[in-house]
């Protein structure tokens, strides 16, 4: 049975491969033979917060496109290494993976250096004294792992202060609780962008 289902995982790679790779021709160029060597190398690293690793290729994949058409100017493997890191962390404190890209997109553009007016910084826009707050003063909040470990830590705490009510976590998280300017710039973001 378990060869079976290696047999069926392996087949169902390749043929996902084919079809990513057919469905991006008529649109980019086909991948390079350097981003599916980058593309193995994260699935294999990111297996523990998919359900196998035929999930997560599926996944990577699907939103590695959809970020290079918001993001053209990161990287192909940073690319990656922050779509496997937003699935850990986001997986990790119970959040939708889809809600965090589009709350990135919104906070930061995906520019993991970025610094707000308020001096919120990187991907997530998290503010410094947090790091204080979790008695680590040291932490760089411009480390994506740092950011996104911290920003969806605190949208998971602003959830359960506000009993599940995703759009009052949102605008928390932003600082405008009782607007809904914030939350639906993120909705829109994932219903345009990261779930169409």
């Amino acid at each position: 049975m378990n060869r079976y289902r290696t047999a069926l995982n392996v087949l169902a790679s390749c043929l996902l491969l084919f079809v990513a790779g057919s469905s991006l021709a008529a649109k980019q160029e086909r991948p390079s033979e350097e981003f599916r060597k980058k593309l193995q190398y994260t699935i294999a690293k990111a297996e523990s917060s998919f359900k196998d690793r035929f999930d997560a290729e599926v996944w990577l994949v699907e939103q590695s496109q959809r970020l290079a058409r918001v993001a053209a100017h990161i990287p192909e493997d940073e690319r990656l290494t922050i779509l496997r890191l937003v699935h850990q962390e986001a997986t990790n404190f119970e959040l939708d993976p889809m809600l965090v890209l589009a709350l990135i997109q919104v906070e930061s553009a995906f520019d993991h250096y970025a610094v707000s007016n308020a001096g919120a910084r990187g991907l997530m826009q998290v503010m410094p004294f947090w790091k204080d707050e979790l008695g680590k003063p040291g932490d760089s909040l411009f480390d994506i792992e740092t950011n996104l470990r911290y920003g969806c830590a605190i949208l998971s705490l602003y959830l359960e202060k506000e009993k599940k009510n995703t759009t009052r976590a949102l605008a928390r998280y932003n600082g405008s609780l009782g607007q809904s300017w914030y939350p639906m710039r993120v909705y829109k973001k994932m219903r345009k962008v990261w779930r169409p």
